[in-house]
């Protein structure tokens, strides 16, 4: 699917599929297969869980550092919640967490992006099982 941002000054997802996200940032475009986040203020950085099922609360403290006022977690290709343990620090720093499918995230990343905010989105990017063939 195709992304429409409005604001091209920040970064912004132009494309989902199954397996990956398009991320677009002042004229140059990227192609991301594994799970990242991904900031209105530049931020970058892959994040290192393959799954759903792998999500630690070091996962969610590593964003705390940037001080978003919003974090999206875009659960993978179904909402899935992440206990609330997990999230504990940026709950204790009031940082807001919304969680929806990664495809929704990626939408709402963008409007929340386009209009200024300090938003950062995390999103599971799930791994695409490849058919094997048997000869």
């Amino acid at each position: 699917m195709k992304l429409q941002p409005d604001n091209l000054d920040v970064q912004s997802i132009l494309g989902y599929g199954p397996g990956w996200i398009g991320l677009g940032n002042k004229g140059v475009a990227e192609k991301i297969e594994q799970s990242v986040v991904i900031g209105s203020r530049g931020e970058k950085f892959n994040w290192d869980c393959p799954n759903f099922e792998a999500l630690t609360a070091e996962h969610f403290s590593s964003i705390a550092q940037y001080q978003p006022e919003l974090v999206i977690f875009g659960s993978g290709s179904r909402l899935r919640f992440a206990h609330p343990a997990l999230l504990r620090t940026l709950i204790d720093q009031r940082i807001g967490v919304e969680t929806m499918d990664t495809l929704a995230a990626c939408r709402t990343y963008n409007i929340l992006a386009g209009e200024g905010r300090r938003v950062i989105a995390a999103l599971l990017i799930e791994t695409v099982p490849t058919l094997q063939r048997e000869d």
